[in-house]
């Protein structure tokens, strides 16, 4: 049973991957909350996650040309160097710490999506 629960969160968070809004946030959510996955443990599940759900919605946003490399190429330089660093750094946090963090960021970023400035018509 938790094997069809698990494929079924993955089919639910692989939609919204796909669609580039968050998948692999939900899951951490669901990893955490529902399951009572440890913090650290999830972040390292989400991550093995990410790979695969990434270069399957990749292919198609190459194909369509909606990636500007200009902007991706130092981005994903810049992210990889600090992404590195925060892994270390995450492994000496304390577990209660890190998911209130992780709380904290995603208040954060639905206050952003519920109250922030609307965009032009050409940014959506």
């Amino acid at each position: 049973m938790s094997a069809l629960v698990a494929g079924l969160a993955g089919l639910v968070c692989g939609v919204f991957s796909g669609l580039g809004i968050g998948g692999g946030t939900l899951l951490m959510v669901w990893m955490t909350a529902v399951m009572d996955v440890a913090q650290k443990t999830a972040q390292g599940i989400n991550l093995l996650y990410f790979l695969p759900t990434a270069v399957c919605a990749l292919i198609f946003h190459i194909k369509n040309r909606l990636i500007r490399w200009r902007v991706v190429i130092p981005a994903a330089i810049a992210g990889s160097l600090c992404a590195a660093a925060a892994a270390f750094l995450a492994t000496m946090i304390d577990t209660e710490l890190l998911r209130k963090l992780f709380g904290g960021f995603l208040i954060l970023v639905g206050l952003t999506e519920l109250f922030g400035r609307q965009r032009d018509k050409k940014d959506r």
